[in-house]
Protein backbone atom coordinates (compact mmCIF):
# COMPACT_ATOMS: atom_id res chain seq x y z
CA UNK A 1 0.00 0.00 0.00
CA UNK A 2 1.22 3.48 -0.80
CA UNK A 3 1.11 6.04 1.99
CA UNK A 4 1.00 9.77 1.52
CA UNK A 5 2.28 12.39 3.92
CA UNK A 6 -1.03 12.62 5.79
CA UNK A 7 -1.34 8.85 6.26
CA UNK A 8 2.17 8.71 7.68
CA UNK A 9 1.48 11.68 9.97
CA UNK A 10 -1.70 10.02 11.27
CA UNK A 11 0.08 6.72 11.88
CA UNK A 12 3.01 8.41 13.63
CA UNK A 13 0.68 10.31 15.97
CA UNK A 14 -1.31 7.17 16.77
CA UNK A 15 1.90 5.28 17.57
CA UNK A 16 2.77 8.04 20.04
CA UNK A 17 -0.71 8.14 21.57
CA UNK A 18 -3.32 5.56 20.59
CA UNK A 19 -5.90 7.29 22.81
CA UNK A 20 -5.75 10.63 21.03
CA UNK A 21 -9.16 12.02 20.11
CA UNK A 22 -10.02 12.46 16.45
CA UNK A 23 -10.25 16.22 16.99
CA UNK A 24 -6.72 16.39 18.47
CA UNK A 25 -5.37 14.02 15.84
CA UNK A 26 -6.86 16.16 13.07
CA UNK A 27 -5.30 19.29 14.56
CA UNK A 28 -1.86 17.64 14.83
CA UNK A 29 -1.88 16.46 11.21
CA UNK A 30 -3.43 19.69 9.86
CA UNK A 31 -6.76 18.25 8.73
CA UNK A 32 -10.32 18.95 9.69
CA UNK A 33 -11.97 16.24 11.82
CA UNK A 34 -14.13 14.65 9.10
CA UNK A 35 -11.36 13.97 6.55
CA UNK A 36 -9.10 12.82 9.38
CA UNK A 37 -11.73 10.35 10.58
CA UNK A 38 -12.24 9.04 7.01
CA UNK A 39 -8.50 8.46 6.58
CA UNK A 40 -8.23 6.81 9.99
CA UNK A 41 -11.23 4.60 9.24
CA UNK A 42 -9.66 3.67 5.89
CA UNK A 43 -6.38 2.69 7.59
CA UNK A 44 -8.32 0.56 10.07
CA UNK A 45 -10.41 -1.12 7.36
CA UNK A 46 -7.29 -1.86 5.30
CA UNK A 47 -5.79 -3.63 8.32
CA UNK A 48 -2.89 -1.17 8.55
CA UNK A 49 -4.03 -0.42 12.10
CA UNK A 50 -4.33 -3.91 13.50
CA UNK A 51 -5.73 -3.02 16.93
CA UNK A 52 -5.41 -0.62 19.82
CA UNK A 53 -3.95 -1.70 23.15
CA UNK A 54 -2.55 -0.48 26.45
CA UNK A 55 1.14 -1.33 26.84
CA UNK A 56 1.73 -2.55 30.40
CA UNK A 57 4.95 -2.53 32.42
CA UNK A 58 5.61 -6.25 32.94
CA UNK A 59 7.67 -5.59 36.07
CA UNK A 60 4.88 -3.62 37.74
CA UNK A 61 2.29 -6.33 37.04
CA UNK A 62 4.56 -9.04 38.46
CA UNK A 63 6.11 -10.62 35.35
CA UNK A 64 9.80 -9.69 35.60
CA UNK A 65 11.20 -12.76 33.81
CA UNK A 66 11.54 -12.31 30.05
CA UNK A 67 13.10 -14.98 27.90
CA UNK A 68 13.60 -15.85 24.27
CA UNK A 69 13.18 -19.57 23.76
CA UNK A 70 14.65 -21.10 20.62
CA UNK A 71 12.66 -24.21 19.74
CA UNK A 72 13.54 -27.15 17.51
CA UNK A 73 10.81 -29.67 16.69
CA UNK A 74 11.36 -33.40 16.20
CA UNK A 75 10.10 -33.10 12.62
CA UNK A 76 8.01 -30.81 10.40
CA UNK A 77 5.05 -33.06 9.66
CA UNK A 78 1.70 -31.22 9.64
CA UNK A 79 0.49 -33.02 12.79
CA UNK A 80 3.67 -32.07 14.67
CA UNK A 81 3.35 -28.42 13.68
CA UNK A 82 -0.37 -28.43 14.54
CA UNK A 83 0.33 -29.76 18.06
CA UNK A 84 3.03 -27.15 18.58
CA UNK A 85 0.80 -24.34 17.28
CA UNK A 86 -2.05 -25.39 19.58
CA UNK A 87 0.24 -25.44 22.59
CA UNK A 88 1.62 -21.98 21.80
CA UNK A 89 -1.77 -20.44 21.09
CA UNK A 90 -3.02 -21.77 24.43
CA UNK A 91 -0.06 -20.44 26.42
CA UNK A 92 -0.75 -16.90 27.68
CA UNK A 93 2.87 -16.45 28.79
CA UNK A 94 3.99 -16.63 25.14
CA UNK A 95 3.85 -13.06 23.87
CA UNK A 96 5.25 -13.78 20.42
CA UNK A 97 6.02 -16.85 18.34
CA UNK A 98 8.07 -16.64 15.17
CA UNK A 99 8.95 -19.40 12.71
CA UNK A 100 12.60 -18.74 11.95
CA UNK A 101 15.30 -19.68 9.51
CA UNK A 102 18.60 -21.04 10.70
CA UNK A 103 19.44 -23.46 13.46
CA UNK A 104 16.05 -23.43 15.25
CA UNK A 105 12.48 -23.73 14.01
CA UNK A 106 10.84 -21.13 16.26
CA UNK A 107 11.64 -18.29 18.60
CA UNK A 108 9.25 -17.52 21.44
CA UNK A 109 9.12 -14.38 23.56
CA UNK A 110 7.96 -15.57 26.99
CA UNK A 111 7.18 -13.82 30.29
CA UNK A 112 6.96 -15.38 33.74
CA UNK A 113 6.64 -14.30 37.36
CA UNK A 114 9.70 -16.35 38.36
CA UNK A 115 12.01 -19.11 37.14
CA UNK A 116 9.82 -21.84 38.64
CA UNK A 117 6.86 -20.57 36.59
CA UNK A 118 9.01 -20.61 33.46
CA UNK A 119 10.17 -24.17 34.19
CA UNK A 120 6.53 -25.24 34.72
CA UNK A 121 5.61 -23.69 31.36
CA UNK A 122 8.41 -25.66 29.70
CA UNK A 123 7.48 -28.96 31.34
CA UNK A 124 3.69 -28.74 31.41
CA UNK A 125 2.93 -26.82 28.24
CA UNK A 126 5.81 -27.05 25.79
CA UNK A 127 7.64 -30.33 26.35
CA UNK A 128 4.42 -32.16 27.23
CA UNK A 129 3.33 -31.82 23.60
CA UNK A 130 5.86 -34.51 22.69
CA UNK A 131 6.84 -32.64 19.52
CA UNK A 132 9.67 -30.44 20.86
CA UNK A 133 13.20 -31.81 20.50
CA UNK A 134 15.16 -28.94 22.06
CA UNK A 135 14.57 -25.66 23.88
CA UNK A 136 17.40 -23.17 24.38
CA UNK A 137 16.38 -20.10 26.33
CA UNK A 138 18.19 -16.78 26.66
CA UNK A 139 16.94 -14.66 29.55
CA UNK A 140 16.92 -10.88 29.44
CA UNK A 141 19.26 -9.37 32.02
CA UNK A 142 18.65 -5.75 31.06
CA UNK A 143 16.32 -4.33 28.44
CA UNK A 144 18.10 -1.71 26.36
CA UNK A 145 15.15 -0.78 24.16
CA UNK A 146 11.49 -1.69 24.04
CA UNK A 147 9.19 -0.05 21.53
CA UNK A 148 6.15 -0.80 19.44
CA UNK A 149 6.79 2.20 17.16
CA UNK A 150 7.50 1.24 13.54
CA UNK A 151 9.96 3.40 11.51
CA UNK A 152 7.40 4.89 9.12
CA UNK A 153 9.89 7.37 7.69
CA UNK A 154 11.23 4.47 5.63
CA UNK A 155 7.92 4.03 3.79
CA UNK A 156 7.88 7.01 1.47
CA UNK A 157 9.61 10.14 0.35
CA UNK A 158 7.31 12.12 2.69
CA UNK A 159 8.50 10.54 5.94
CA UNK A 160 10.75 12.24 8.42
Amino acid sequence: MEFDKLDISILKELQRNGRISNRDLARKVSLSPSPCWRRLHGLENAGIINHYAAVLDRHKVGLPILGFAHITLHDHYPETVRKFDEAIMGAPQVLECHATSGEHDYMLKVVAKDMLSYQEFLSNDLLATGVVRTVNTSFVLKQQKNTTVLPLEQLSRWGG
